[in-house]
């Protein structure tokens, strides 16, 4: 991997309008790819239309896409034009009936270099993705490209060490994290603050166990319940990146869009897993329980 690697995050608010989506998506891309010279763009999770899991209908199955598709081709041929890695977040159509929630990555030539499809499926009120996604299953495999191996998981994948042990034991060198998460208008404030904390240091957790950086881009915005059960979501942004110690090197607004390019420097993950040799200390005889739902 590249000794500086220089990564551009993208947090938005999204429409109802698809095409609006990936043309505003395409011109920032196309920003920060001309502004500077760019490795790697990491966009938000599912970024081409509103967060439409907040409600259970078959017609939102209309937005999932084939792979390839209209839509692959569009980034395919965005990253092959400015000559960056771009990571997205899909809803593919796999089959009738049959979908994921998908990460596709594409190489600077245009081809995709492989994709991941989100293996922890939420189910809460306002995140009703399991009537939606199929689990993944791919597993939790690292993607090569040019610019190094990515270990790209999915918004509530971030809650699971597991995850991110996995990708790392695979050889990832930075964990990614497309994200959609914010609060429920009717959290009062103190309890708004532990969740988004919460979050942010759960995923520091994983940088520090595991000796690598961490890039989170989340979504931004309010985007309202379209069966007015709830008040809608206030995606609460903070995307940032975190160096190997859990360090902070970015963090966005929680309230407004924002765009980055953040250099990591990739060689700081040699040094701190030196020092921190957790991976060298790993009981991995006395783990069999892992496995287990639960150990009365």
């Amino acid at each position: 991997m590249n000794k500086k690697l220089k990564v551009g995050i993208i947090q938005q608010a999204k429409t109802d309008d698809i095409l609006q989506n990936q043309n505003r998506l395409a011109n920032e891309i196309r920003r920060l790819a001309t502004e500077q010279s760019v490795d790697l763009i990491v966009n938000q999770e599912l970024h081409d239309s509103l967060y439409f899991c907040q409600t259970e209908t078959t017609d939102n199955c209309d937005l999932a896409i084939g792979l390839p598709s209209q839509t692959t081709e569009f980034y395919s041929a965005l990253a092959k034009e400015l000559n960056v890695v771009i990571v997205t977040s899909l809803f593919e159509r796999r089959a009738p009936g049959l979908y994921h929630n998908t990460a596709v990555v594409f190489e600077k030539d245009g081809s995709i270099a492989g994709k991941y499809r989100k293996m922890h499926i939420p189910d809460d009120p306002a995140y009703y993705e399991k009537f939606y996604f199929t689990p993944g299953d791919l597993g939790f495999e690292p993607i090569d490209t040019s610019v190094g191996r990515l270990g790209v998981l999915i918004c509530w994948d971030q809650w699971y060490p597991e995850a991110a042990r996995i990708m790392a034991l695979k050889g990832a060198e930075i964990l990614i994290y497309p994200t959609a998460i914010g609060w429920e208008s009717s959290d009062p404030a103190d309890e708004k603050l532990r969740q988004r904390e919460a979050w942010m240091t759960v995923q520091r957790g994983h940088a520090v166990a595991n000796g690598l950086p961490v890039v989170t881009v989340n979504r931004v915005g309010h985007e309202a319940d379209p069966s007015g059960a709830t008040n809608g979501i206030q995606f609460w942004g903070t995307s940032f990146v975190a160096g190997p110690q859990g360090e902070i090197l970015y963090q966005a607004s929680n309230s407004i869009e924002e765009s980055a390019i953040v250099e990591i420097d990739m060689t700081r993950s040699e040094w701190v897993r030196r020092w921190w040799p957790f991976l060298r200390d790993r009981r991995i005889d006395a783990y069999d329980g892992l496995t287990r739902r639960f150990i009365d």
